[in-house]
C-alpha cells in the first residue's frame, strides 16, 4: 500500500491524535487571503479535518479533495450537514476540475504526498488570478522539553522500528513555489504545545503512516515499549510545536 494511502485504514485514530493548527495561523491566512463568503476555497487532502473548520466556519464555498474512502466519510460524517461544503473522494493527482477555480487552494501536511512539479503546476492553474496557495504543516519537538525521555525513546525505536516499506518521503521543496510561476511566497511560523499522557503517545505514535507498516512482533514491542518509557517518565511527554505556513500567489496577469 502507497504511504499516502495507509492513513485510510485508521480514521478514528487519525481524527483523535492528529495535531490541530493555531487559531493565529488561520487568521492570518483568512485575512491574508481575504476569505469571505464569496470566496471558493479548496483543501488538499482534509484527512478528518484538522484545517478545515476555521475555513469552513467563514461560509466560504467550500471544496475538498480526499483520496481516502473512509476519510471522506468521516468529513461527509462531520460537515455534511453544512450548506457550503463539498468534498470529492478522488485523486488530485488525476481528478479533472473541469472549469472549476479557486480563491484559495490549502494543504495541511498534505501536499508533500502529492510531487512537486504536479503540485505546483497542478494547484498553480486551479487558482484563480491573485488567489493564494498556502501550505501548513507542524514540526513537533519532543526532544527539548523531555531529553531524558526522548532518550529512552530512541533506545526503544533502536530495537523495534523496522518498518516493512522505508520511508523516502521527504524534501518537498515548498520554497520551490516561485520556479512555477508564484510569487510573494513568503513563510510564517507560529508555536504552541501538546501534552500526552503515555496511552495518547502511543495512539498518536499510531498515526505515523511509517509506523503502521512495522511488522510483528516488533509493531506490538514499538508502541508497548513507548508507553512504557513515557509512563516511567510520569506518564507525561511534552511537544513543542512549530506551526509552519507557506504562502505564495498567483499573479493578477
Amino acid at each position: 500500500m502507497e504511504f499516502r494511502r495507509i492513513f485510510d485504514t485508521i480514521p478514528d485514530q487519525f481524527d483523535k491524535y492528529r495535531p490541530r493548527y493555531t487559531k493565529a495561523l488561520f487568521d492570518d491566512l483568512i485575512a491574508y487571503a481575504g476569505i469571505t463568503t464569496e470566496k471558493s476555497v479548496l483543501e488538499l487532502g482534509p484527512g478528518t479535518g484538522q484545517a478545515t473548520d476555521p475555513i469552513l466556519d467563514t461560509g466560504c464555498d467550500y471544496h475538498a479533495i480526499e483520496l481516502g474512502e473512509h476519510l471522506c466519510a468521516k468529513m461527509i460524517e462531520k460537515y455534511g450537514d453544512r450548506n457550503n461544503f463539498h468534498i470529492v473522494n478522488d485523486d488530485f493527482i488525476t481528478h479533472d476540475f473541469g472549469k472549476q477555480q479557486f480563491d484559495l487552494i490549502y494543504s495541511a501536511a498534505t501536499i508533500q504526498w502529492i510531487g512537486e512539479p504536479t503540485a505546483f503546476t497542478k494547484t498553480f492553474s486551479l487558482l484563480k488570478p491573485g488567489g493564494v496557495l498556502a501550505m501548513m504543516l507542524t514540526r513537533g519537538d519532543y526532544r527539548k522539553p523531555n531529553e531524558a525521555l526522548y532518550q529512552t525513546i530512541q533506545k526503544v525505536y533502536d530495537a523495534h522500528y523496522k518498518p516493512e516499506i522505508p520511508y523516502t518521503h521527504g524534501g518537498f521543496r515548498y520554497t520551490a513555489a516561485p520556479e512555477y510561476g508564484y510569487t510573494d511566497f513568503e513563510t510564517r511560523e507560529y508555536f504552541g504545545e501538546r501534552v500526552f499522557t503515555a496511552d495518547e503517545y502511543a495512539a498518536f505514535s499510531g498515526t505515523h503512516c511509517d509506523h503502521l507498516v512495522i511488522p510483528e512482533p516488533h509493531k506490538t514491542a514499538l508502541f508497548d515499549g513507548l508507553r512504557r518509557a513515557v509512563l516511567d517518565a510520569g506518564d507525561r511527554i511534552v511537544f513543542a510545536d512549530t506551526f509552519v505556513l507557506h504562502l505564495a500567489k498567483k499573479p493578477l496577469a
